[in-house]
């Protein structure tokens, strides 16, 4: 947009910049002459490299407290803009945010501010000018009604032609602002443990669960938890019958370590459980699930749900995972595609219990408490074909309940 020896102001454009994403127009950031430009059109421009070079009047004069810039003059009768060399208006940073965002170049506006400082309220004049919007020059100030007019002369009614009627409302002026934070804690954490996710080649399963036996079985047993001061939830019962398929496939308590080629498969069982907390996403795990009785494990599920909730949960309950189950389903949702928390193999998303009509065994119409799983493996160690076996299984488990007694140690 420019070339050697042009004069430009501030907010005007210098170039398009055209990346793989998205095109940017570069604005100049100073008033003054450009001396000197570092690329040609079309050519590649690198990031942190200079564009151009613009000589200001501080290189000129020396050192200014403000960026100033030359204003012309304005006659308020007129309302024509005439140069006046030397003179200079003086703009807040947020003053200068505002006309860029709205387009508006400072050398167009008059500042009625001391010493000719353009103000915010000279800005929404000047875009109510543009507009023809009626824009109130400050919060406090009024739009008084035109005094009434008689009735026009009857000789003239014919020829007069009704004005079009100006905008209502005024025109909104966005001046909010951009800003970055950094981050911290399990957000940080989160950030490079699914970095690493990233160079895990995903193998995808799902498949829906007729939960209705367990429905009954958890509301029979429900009573009994809460006399014994624990509360019973479905998660105890999904946790149990995948730590019962760990004896199955032992792949399923692998951990890779790729750098030296070999496989480690974990003697615990120790299932993690995401949980969505004001502090982020954390997976702390249940130790020793082969050791534990379903209201042993509700009871671990209440200790960890109680200290993730308070940001108390300390190093052990959050590392040495060796599977880990998402219920997704107590947000909302019916099928995910969770990413597998590294250096494990696999993880599971449970979706949310729904009542849905099925067929029975003799083709009759039931009321069934579905659910929907999804199934995340590293494909370089678990294939189709035996997530889609371990899957099966753990739905015949969960849909006949007294049949995973014979597997449950």
């Amino acid at each position: 947009y420019v070339k050697e020896g042009d004069t430009v102001s501030q907010f005007d454009s210098i170039c398009e910049v055209q990346s793989d994403k998205a095109s940017v127009t570069i604005t100049s950031r100073y008033d003054g002459v450009i001396r000197k430009l570092y690329y040609e059109a079309d050519t590649t421009a690198y990031v942190g490299k200079p564009l151009v070079d613009i000589e200001t009047d501080s290189v000129k004069e020396g050192a200014l407290e403000e960026d100033v810039v030359e204003a012309p003059a304005v006659s308020h009768d007129e309302h024509t803009h005439q140069e006046i060399k030397g003179q200079k208006t003086q703009a807040t940073p947020a003053v200068r945010r505002l006309a860029m965002e709205n387009n508006i170049k400072l050398s167009e506006v008059v500042g009625t501010g001391k010493e000719g400082r353009i103000l915010k309220e000279d800005i929404l004049n000047y875009l109510s000018k543009q507009t023809g919007a009626i824009l109130p020059l400050s919060p406090t100030s009024e739009i008084m009604p035109p005094p009434p007019q008689g009735p026009p002369p009857a000789a003239k009614h014919k020829d007069t032609v009704p004005s079009m009627p100006k905008p209502a409302a005024p025109r909104p002026v966005f001046t909010g602002k951009d800003r970055t934070e950094p981050l911290k804690g399990f957000h940080k954490a989160m950030v490079k443990t699914m970095t690493a996710a990233l160079k895990i080649p995903h193998f995808g399963y799902c498949d829906e669960v007729d939960l209705t036996e367990l429905v009954k079985l958890r509301s029979a047993l429900k009573s009994v938890a809460e006399h014994r001061g624990i509360k019973l939830s479905y998660m105890p019962f999904f946790i149990k019958v995948t730590r019962a398929l760990h004896y199955v496939w032992s792949c399923y308590s692998i951990k890779t370590v790729q750098s030296c080629g070999f496989l480690n498969i974990e003697a615990a069982h120790n299932i993690g459980l995401a949980m969505d907390t004001q502090q982020g996403l954390i997976v702390p795990n249940v130790k020793n699930v082969q050791m534990l009785s379903i209201l042993d494990i509700a009871m671990e599920l209440v200790r960890l749900q109680t200290l993730g909730a308070t940001g108390q949960l300390g190093a052990g309950d959050l590392t040495g995972g060796t599977f880990t189950l998402s219920n997704i389903g107590s947000i909302g949702g019916t099928y995910a595609k969770p990413v597998i928390l590294p250096p494990e193999v696999a993880i599971g998303a449970l979706g949310k219990i729904q009542v849905l009509p099925r067929f029975n065994a003799r083709g009759e119409v039931m009321k069934a408490q579905i659910m929907n799983v999804s199934w995340s493996a590293d494909h370089r160690i678990i294939d189709g074909a035996t997530m889609c076996r371990f899957s099966n299984l753990w739905k015949s488990y969960l849909e006949n309940p007294a049949s995973m007694l014979m597997d449950l140690k």
